[in-house]
C-alpha cells in the first residue's frame, strides 16, 4: 500500500491530500493508499485563515498564463458544485458581484479569465466616473462580474472534515529537515505544500514573504466586492459574517504585527469606495505572510526510491488555484512509474 505524506495544512495541502485520497478510493482504481497531512499548524492558525477567499486569478511572475487559467477554472467549477449543494453554508461559499478596477494607462483590467466568471462586462465611462470621484489617480478601466468567495476559515474545516471522513490521517509536526524526513520517514511519496516554509525547508531563495494586512468589520448590508488592481490598492470583500477591508502587498516584509499606519490607509481608502463603511463596527485586524515566488513551483523529482512532489509559491492566489493545482499533483503522482509498487 503506497504511504503518502502531504506537508502543509493550508488550502493547497488539504486540496492535494483530498484529490489523492479520493482518486484511489474510486471503484476500479484498485490501489489502496494511506494519505497523511503533516503540519505544525492547522485551521484556524494557517496563513489562509485570515484571507477573504475571493476567487480571482492573478499572473504569478513567470508562471504560464494557460496554467493559471486552467487551475483557476477548475477551482471555480469546484466552488460552483459546493454552492449548488447543501454544503455551501458550512464551507463558506457565497456568490457575489464584483468590480475590479485598474489605473493602468497601457492595458485594461487583466481579464484572461473573463469567460470563467458569470456576466463579465466592461464598465462604461459613466460607471468609472463614479469610482473616480475625489481621486487624484484615476481608474482607466473596470470589469464587473459575478463569482465566488470561499473564506478559508470555513472552507478549511469543511475540507478537513471531508478528508477525515474518507480515512485521511493527520499528524501535528513541524518538518524542519526535508532530507532527513525523506530518508527516515515511512512515506513513499511526499507532497511538499509548505508554502513560505519552503524558503527554509528547501533553501529556496526564490521564496519571499508578501505581507498582507486587513481589517474586518461588521457590515451585513454589503453584498458586493470592489477591488483596485494596483499592488497598493484597496479592496472590499464581503464574507458570510463580516466584510474584509484591505489591504497591503508588501514584498519581503516579514512583520506580522498590525501596523496602525497601514490600518488607516486601508480603512480610509475603502471608505472612498463606500462612504457608508464609516458606520460599521470594527471587529479585528489581521496580518498574514503570503508565499511569494518568481513562479509557482509544481513539479516532481525522485529522491532515491521515493517520489517528491512540490506544490508551492501561490502568492495571494492560494484559494483561487488550489483545486486546479491539486489536479496536477495527482497527475504527477499517476505519471510516476510503478506507483503500485511504491
Amino acid at each position: 500500500m503506497p504511504n503518502i505524506a502531504v506537508i502543509g495544512a493550508g488550502v493547497n495541502g488539504v486540496a492535494s491530500a483530498i484529490k489523492i485520497l479520493e482518486h484511489y478510493q474510486k471503484e476500479g482504481n484498485g490501489i489502496p493508499v494511506k494519505v497523511t497531512i503533516i503540519s505544525e499548524e492547522f485551521s484556524p492558525n494557517t496563513t489562509g485563515d485570515g484571507s477573504a477567499g475571493l476567487w480571482g486569478p492573478y499572473l504569478l511572475g513567470g508562471t504560464e498564463k494557460s496554467k493559471v487559467y486552467k487551475w483557476s477554472k477548475n477551482m471555480h467549477s469546484f466552488l460552483e458544485q459546493i454552492w449548488l449543494s447543501e454544503d455551501a453554508g458550512e464551507a463558506g461559499v457565497c456568490l457575489v458581484p464584483c468590480i475590479r478596477l485598474s489605473t493602468s494607462t497601457v492595458d485594461t483590467v487583466e481579464d484572461f479569465w473573463r469567460d470563467i466568471v458569470y456576466g463579465a462586462l466592461d464598465l462604461t465611462a459613466e460607471q468609472l466616473a463614479v469610482y473616480n470621484q475625489g481621486r487624484s489617480v484615476k481608474f482607466t478601466s473596470g470589469l464587473s462580474f459575478v463569482t465566488y468567495t470561499s473564506e478559508p476559515v470555513k472552507l478549511l474545516p469543511y475540507l478537513m472534515k471531508r478528508f477525515a471522513r474518507n480515512g485521511g490521517a493527520v499528524v501535528q509536526q513541524k518538518v524542519t529537515d526535508l532530507e532527513r524526513f525523506i530518508t527516515e520517514s515511512p512515506y513513499d511519496v511526499i507532497v511538499n505544500c509548505s508554502g513560505l516554509g519552503s524558503r527554509e525547508l528547501l533553501n529556496d531563495d526564490q521564496m519571499y514573504a508578501v505581507r498582507g494586512q486587513v481589517s474586518r468589520v461588521k457590515a451585513n448590508w454589503m453584498f458586493s466586492a470592489v477591488l483596485d488592481e494596483s499592488d497598493d490598492g484597496n479592496y472590499i470583500i464581503p464574507n458570510t459574517e463580516s466584510v474584509v477591508l484591505g489591504g497591503t502587498h508588501q514584498e519581503r516584509d516579514y512583520n506580522t504585527r498590525v501596523c496602525e499606519k497601514d490600518k488607516k490607509l486601508i480603512v480610509d481608502g475603502c471608505r472612498q469606495f463606500v462612504p457608508g463603511l464609516c458606520h460599521t463596527k470594527p471587529l479585528f485586524d489581521w496580518v498574514g505572510l503570503r508565499p511569494g515566488r518568481a513562479n509557482l513551483r509544481l513539479e516532481a523529482e525522485r529522491r532515491g526510491q521515493k517520489l517528491l512532489i512540490h506544490n508551492y509559491g501561490h502568492g495571494g492566489s492560494g484559494v483561487t488555484l488550489c483545486w486546479g493545482c491539486a489536479d496536477d499533483v495527482l497527475d504527477l503522482l499517476l505519471a510516476a512509474k510503478n506507483i503500485s509498487k511504491l
